[in-house]
């Protein structure tokens, strides 16, 4: 007789920053799917409410605890909302994130690029310092932090946001080197343009939508339910050997010519 499948995340706890919407709240349903008790968060109580009452609905666990990121008492109060609820977090994805600018370097006031850094990097330093001392203690536990294929190349409208990415790439291997030997696993999907509000100036322009579609080996841009599944995969048993790497998902983009 088989056992369970090897995507399942039972007794699981999973915390998922930025998943009122998008690819945070795929990930959410889909980790709740496989049985994972799920933590909804995002700066905005109403919508958290929504998602976690959709996933209630559908007959998974799911909790909402608001957090807006750049703040470090909130970030406390998220994993301790979560202590207190369920005991203990197995899961974290750090998929919340921001891009307040498009444009040259040239442009880019101090400030934003502080606040980019600050939210998209130091945040997610954060959270995976607060989790990380209970997956120690049981020797158990997976971290997934949400970056872009926008880390691996550059762009004069987004660089800033690609720095930003880039780094939480680094920060997935050292943080991986260092809880590796507690069998607490640290990893990356590094997505390429993905319909959602966040990406929405991209796909939403018609000539640059084609653009990426014409040089994509799939032919079309993403879905949030083509990252979702890889986040559970990477979280769940399926995923025990795999540390400290950023998987691409992007439709062949990177891999393919630029004419």
């Amino acid at each position: 007789m088989f056992g369970k499948p090897i995507i399942d995340l039972s007794d699981k706890v999973a915390i998922v920053t930025g998943s009122s919407r998008g690819i945070g709240r795929a990930i959410a349903e889909h980790l709740a799917r496989a049985g994972a008790r799920v933590v909804i968060s995002s700066r905005k109580p109403t919508p958290c409410d929504e998602v976690a009452e959709a996933i209630r609905g559908a007959g998974g666990q799911a909790i909402a605890v608001p957090c807006n990121i750049s703040e470090k008492a909130q970030v406390d109060a998220l994993v301790d909302r979560t202590l207190a609820e369920w005991g203990k977090v197995d899961i974290l994805v750090c998929n919340a994130a921001t891009n307040p600018y498009f444009g040259s370097l040239d442009g880019l006031a101090d400030e934003v690029f502080h606040k980019i850094m600050h939210n998209n990097v130091l945040s997610n330093l954060w959270l995976a310092k607060r989790v990380a001392p209970g997956m120690i203690e049981r020797r158990d536990g997976a971290i997934l932090m949400i970056s872009s294929i926008g880390g691996l190349r550059g762009d004069p409208l987004i660089g800033a946001y690609n720095m930003s990415k880039a780094a939480d790439m680094q920060l997935v291997r050292s943080l991986a080197v260092e809880y590796g030997p507690h069998n607490v696993r640290v990893n990356a999907i590094a997505p390429g343009l993905v319909k959602t509000d966040f990406a929405r100036a991209l796909w939403q322009n018609p000539d640059l939508k084609q653009m990426v579609e014409r040089r994509t080996p799939l032919g079309r841009i993403g879905d949030p339910d083509d990252i979702a599944p890889l986040a559970a995969l990477l979280c769940s048993p399926a995923g025990s050997f795999i540390t400290g790497q950023v998987l691409v998902a992007d439709g062949g983009v990177t891999i393919a010519a630029a004419w």
